[in-house]
């Protein structure tokens, strides 16, 4: 049975709630719907930034202490403001929508605790928008011992096979933190987070040029990158490590470039990003043959030639190129786990967060 669902995404960017809707049965797209984007006023970004250094001591999954608490009810709202705005824009009604996917605003992810957190209330949150929401996708991987991310891959893998060509095919998903969803055929299925996406790079064009990211690239693209810097930062076990893997936001926040121009700077990131990503690739069973790029680093032309340079004779392109809405995208993918977990079918595997067996996951919460 088909259904409409309708995703939200707020990612580790900090930028906005994206909406998506898309009719599927949680196997395949059958139709893609209408997608809206709500951003995150000045203030509120501050808000979850605060919120992001004072989960750090978190403990608890439900816990919100301070102004996590504050943090949440801000998220909640915005996301039902996404919502009947989305409704309203295209002459729909709750009835219209039969399932929600919510995934909520990370704030902690520490999967080798078996912790992690994403702020967002959804029983409130059905209340407002009057649709039955599912969320808390990712407690039952980490719970199971899974890494919890990345979630995407599976509808990574449901787009990729209405491409029809030959594989093996990357999908990356660059965002806060980069992930790729490695796809040959109809067996193999392998994820993992790759390393920095643009969370350093915004977080440095916010320190340096109050700007929050570096628009089209533009000013990665009069600086140049320290390539010793590079592999430095290269040599951390992380990259080292075999997929499944994930990450916090947070985890290279430790990393400093020193006093640096600001283009020199942007350079700098924006060719690790590329760089970490790049290094996935001998980690795999077999070279990749093309690499489509999504999320808000797919807009950022001097990534998308850096990854170019290093990752050999392979394509590398834009979701757009391909037909895909890179920016809606991950709100899609709420949307279809969501119809996926109505179904009990899996979210997750072995080889994309080392969960022991496919495991399904979310909780309903109805109006």
């Amino acid at each position: 049975m088909m259904l409409t669902a309708l995703g939200l995404m707020s990612g580790t960017s900090l930028d906005g709630v994206d909406v998506a809707l898309i009719e599927t049965d949680g196997k395949q797209v059958k139709a893609f719907g209408p997608s809206g984007y709500r951003p995150y006023s000045p203030a509120e970004r501050n808000l979850l930034r605060q919120a992001l250094s004072e989960a750090v001591h978190l403990a608890q999954r439900d816990a919100r202490p301070g102004v996590l608490a504050e943090a949440e009810r801000a998220v909640t709202l915005a996301h039902a403001e996404a919502v009947a705005a989305f409704v309203a824009q295209n002459r729909m009604k709750p009835e219209d929508i039969d399932i929600v996917g919510f995934h909520g605003q990370t704030v902690l992810h520490r999967p080798e605790k078996r912790l992690t957190v994403q702020i967002g209330d959804a029983p409130a949150l059905a209340r407002a928008i009057h649709i039955p929401v599912m969320h808390d996708f990712r407690a039952a991987d980490v719970e199971a011992g899974g890494q919890g991310a990345p979630l995407v891959p599976v509808y990574h893998r449901a787009l990729a096979h209405s491409l029809e060509r030959e594989g093996p095919i990357i999908v990356v998903n660059i965002g806060g933190v980069s992930n790729i969803t490695y796809i040959d055929g109809n067996d193999t299925l392998i994820a993992c987070d790759t390393g920095p996406g643009n969370a350093l790079l915004d977080d440095f064009m916010y320190r340096t040029m109050n700007q929050a990211f570096d628009a089209d690239g533009k000013l990665a693209a009069l600086g140049k990158a320290d390539e010793a810097w590079i592999a430095r930062a290269l040599q951390l076990p992380f990259f080292a490590s075999p997929p499944p893997k994930s990450l916090d936001r947070n985890d290279f926040a430790a990393l400093k470039l020193g006093d640096v121009l600001p283009a020199d700077g942007a350079a700098t990131l924006t060719a690790f990003t590329a760089a970490a990503i790049a290094r996935v690739i001998p980690l795999l069973p077999r070279r990749p043959r093309s690499w489509i790029v999504c999320g808000g680093g797919a807009r950022n032309r001097t990534m998308l030639q850096m990854l170019r340079e290093r990752v050999g004779s392979a394509t590398v392109e834009a979701a757009e190129a391909v037909g895909w809405a890179s920016d809606a995208i991950e709100a899609q993918a709420f949307g279809f786990l969501a119809a996926r977990g109505l179904k009990g079918l899996p979210l997750s595997y072995p080889g994309t967060t080392g969960v022991p067996m496919p495991m399904t996951g979310g909780v309903i919460a109805r109006p």
